[in-house]
């Protein structure tokens, strides 16, 4: 622009001056290229312009984009806790299935031995007509009739109920009392596990485990010793003890394959993450 007003100002002094033709026309062409010079100019900001605004675009896009990177994160996140948790829930419902599998076992097995039981009771009592080898009068001795005890199959079934009804404490007396009186009964190691039980129930894991040692220690050839071995596994699992756990539920699987409860180990071992085959 300065160039521009110096040339007009040189304009009018050559045309005051009386300047010639080829004067003019030189100055024409210098207002010419100042002219071009200035429409270049006018487009280069034009441009300047253009570019600043690309620039704002772009970085309103950067930052709609961090945003929508963040609330996808966030979304991530979100779906990793609600897998977590389902996770955690399924184990949940995993574990009281074993558990229903479990008792459901036992309740079967708890009637065929009271059905056993009872049938080996029925065979030695005496039949309708009284004494099968009657005894000389003179060797008879009138004797006062001893107090009847109480029936050890009652006992048993009283305990039993205490069980199923959750007062464990009184299951695990009624328990013991028919131990100490019927210790070579066939009942006998049902009646220890189910000690062993009561005390799982009641959270009394350490109690639990150590009768469930018993159970194994005491009956060995019993058909509870699986059973006994599955929840001393799961008692230790429940103190945080999960090495012993396992290897609990692995002795399951090597020692008793065919037992129903191993497939309940296998199960809660692949719960726990480990590999079996």
């Amino acid at each position: 622009m300065r160039r521009l007003s110096l040339l007009l100002l040189l304009l009018s002094f050559l045309f005051a001056a009386c300047a010639s033709s080829g004067d003019v026309k030189r100055a024409e062409d210098q207002i010419a290229d100042l002219e071009d010079e200035i429409s270049q100019m006018r487009m280069s900001a034009s441009s300047k312009s253009e570019v600043e605004q690309i620039n704002r675009t772009l970085a309103d896009q950067m930052q709609s984009l961090i945003r929508s990177n963040a609330e996808s994160t966030a979304r991530v996140s979100q779906i990793e806790e609600r897998v977590q948790t389902s996770q955690g829930n399924l184990e949940q419902a995993s574990y009281r299935m074993d558990r229903l599998a479990q008792q459901v076992n036992d309740l079967r097995r708890e009637v065929e031995a009271l059905r056993m039981a009872l049938q080996s009771a029925s065979t030695t009592a005496p039949g309708p007509g009284g004494i099968t080898n009657p005894v000389p009068m003179e060797e008879v001795t009138v004797r006062s009739p001893a107090a009847p005890g109480p029936d050890p199959l009652e006992t048993y079934a009283a305990a039993y109920r205490d069980y199923q009804r959750g007062n464990y404490d009184l299951a695990v007396e009624g328990f013991r009392e028919f131990i100490a009186g019927n210790a070579d009964s066939d009942l006998a190691d049902n009646a220890a596990y189910w000690i062993g039980e009561s005390f799982f129930s009641q959270q009394k894991y350490a109690d639990a485990i150590r009768q469930f040692d018993e159970v194994i220690s005491r009956y060995p050839r019993s058909d509870k010793v699986p059973a006994a071995l599955l929840k001393k596994g799961y008692s230790y699992l429940e103190t945080g003890e999960r090495a012993q756990g396992i290897i609990q539920l692995q002795y399951v699987l090597h020692e008793h394959p065919a037992a129903p409860e191993a497939n309940l180990a296998r199960q809660r071992l692949r719960a726990l993450g480990v590999q079996t085959q």
